[in-house]
């Protein structure tokens, strides 16, 4: 499982791995707890939650329970969407580290642009202020290091313009059918790596009959042609699952698609939730 260890190198030198376990819609409790648990059982070492999933308690017990050495694991969250002010931001990455008990955090990013409930909304002055506090967290080293999540081309400008760090990632739905090129290749030329959430379309991708056929050429199944196919786009995939069998099959991607079905990957331009 190399590709499980595999790393990126981030702008600023930090090792992320590849791959990271999602958590996203995964209940706190024993839901949560229980399938970080197995994803840590079976390999995974990056783990991805957010304020806004309120699952932070249990992610962060299962990592502690886990004895796995701290410095080994990655941790991702998310500073909520509707927080757009410099102490608020501060306050609440409080309430995240109390949260996951961990120390410190590995990742932590600007979960939108806008509240979800106002998606579109125009809050680059508050973008601003939330940004410079995730700054004011990274220098004091409780953040190795810090981005954002769902940002477009123009989001990512204004950061650019007027704070100091430039972004590590740009988490954002990275999938075949929607791979947002524009704002990958922004990312890209700016240093700024991509993750991928909802690799598979929320599952929406693995019945699609083109990825069904590339998935029995390569003698693997849709669910991990789609995350390979990430990898293969240079972007760090966050698949999820609560089911042991679907955790461990997703960590199954040490195969090479060839440039050429990634070329024919990169031509289906139909948003997969469409197609079932």
């Amino acid at each position: 499982m190399k590709t499980l260890t595999d790393v990126y190198v981030l702008n600023n030198g930090v090792k992320m791995p590849k791959i990271g376990f999602g958590t996203w819609q995964i209940p706190n409790g024993a839901p949560a707890y229980d399938s970080v648990t197995l994803a840590l059982k079976h390999g995974y070492r990056h783990i991805d939650t957010a304020a806004a999933y309120r699952n932070e308690e249990s992610v962060g017990r299962a990592i502690r329970d886990s004895k796995i050495p701290r410095s080994e694991i990655f941790v991702t969250t998310k500073l909520e969407s509707h927080i757009k002010s410099y102490d608020e931001a501060l306050e609440a990455f409080e309430k995240t580290m109390k949260e996951l008990d961990l120390g410190y955090v590995d990742l932590y990013i600007i979960h939108a642009p806008w509240p979800w409930s106002a998606i579109g909304k125009d809050c680059r002055e508050g973008n601003i202020q939330a940004y410079k506090a995730l700054e004011t967290i990274y220098k004091s080293g409780r953040a190795k290091a810090i981005g954002v999540s769902n940002f477009s081309v123009s989001d990512l400008e204004n950061i650019l313009a007027h704070t100091e760090i430039v972004p590590a990632v740009n988490q954002i739905s990275f999938f075949i059918g929607s791979n947002q090129p524009e704002t990958h290749a922004f990312c890209k030329a700016k240093n700024i790596l991509v993750e991928a959430y909802s690799p598979l379309a929320i599952g929406h991708a693995l019945s699609n009959e083109h990825i069904i056929n590339l998935s029995k050429k390569y003698n693997v199944t849709p669910a991990q042609i789609c995350i390979r196919y990430c990898i293969e786009k240079g972007t760090a995939p966050l698949p999820k699952s609560t089911h042991e069998h679907r955790i461990i099959e997703n960590t199954k991607v040490d195969f090479k698609i060839s440039d050429e079905d990634v070329d024919f990957l990169d031509s289906i331009k139909d948003d997969p939730r469409k197609w079932s």
